[in-house]
């Protein structure tokens, strides 16, 4: 369902997500789909314990098989010129949900998120925040409202230690996505994640 296709994939800066996500970039390009990776500004600058952004960037071109989008004039095209197919926000951290939200355009992803919009196509959101049954519970719900605006079912990952924390199935990208491309949510979208 997705050969073809050219899906942009946006990572922000939830660092300890990264190995989940880059083995969906590959199953992305093992179904004939091109990705087109966009990152924020904090993916190319932070080094973590996690790695640097140098090193997450080399990854993630290998299994891209292309270059990353790193800054907001190159993720303006993506509007009327260049269009994606879908845009995949994962991980995606609670600022940059806030900031969609409330329709903060500072960063390449979120520029890509913008005009994919624009062009009436969808934007699928694989959230990974410890805010999100805190202050950022009322942006995720907002976006959960929006036209266009699909989710990766996700669910609380720590209830115990960290409450508020959420955090996307990221296995479950590439579902999500077939049903987005068809104007239709992935159900059941809140999940029990195994503790």
């Amino acid at each position: 369902m997705l050969n073809g296709l050219r899906i942009g994939l946006g990572i922000t800066a939830s660092h300890c997500t990264y190995e989940e996500v880059i083995p969906m970039i590959r199953q992305f390009t093992d179904i004939g789909a091109t990705v087109v990776p966009i990152i924020t500004y904090s993916v190319l600058t932070a080094a973590t314990r996690f790695g640097t952004g140098e090193e997450w960037i080399e990854k993630i071109e290998t299994a891209s098989g292309s270059k990353v989008v790193s800054k907001i004039v190159e993720a303006e095209p993506f509007g009327p010129t260049n269009p994606l197919d879908c845009m995949v926000i994962a991980p995606m951290t609670g600022n940059s949900i806030s900031k969609l939200a409330n329709a903060q355009t500072d960063s390449p992803v979120l520029m890509a998120a913008k005009a994919t919009l624009r062009n009436g196509k969808p934007v699928v959101l694989g959230i990974s925040t410890n805010d999100a049954l805190g202050l950022n519970g009322m942006n995720i719900m907002k976006l959960l409202s929006t036209k266009n605006i699909y989710f990766i079912p996700f669910g609380q990952d720590n209830p115990h230690k960290k409450p508020n924390s959420l955090i996307a199935d990221f296995t479950k990208i590439i579902p999500t996505v077939e049903h987005a491309i068809q104007s239709r949510q992935l159900q059941p979208i809140l999940i029990g994640h195994s503790l």
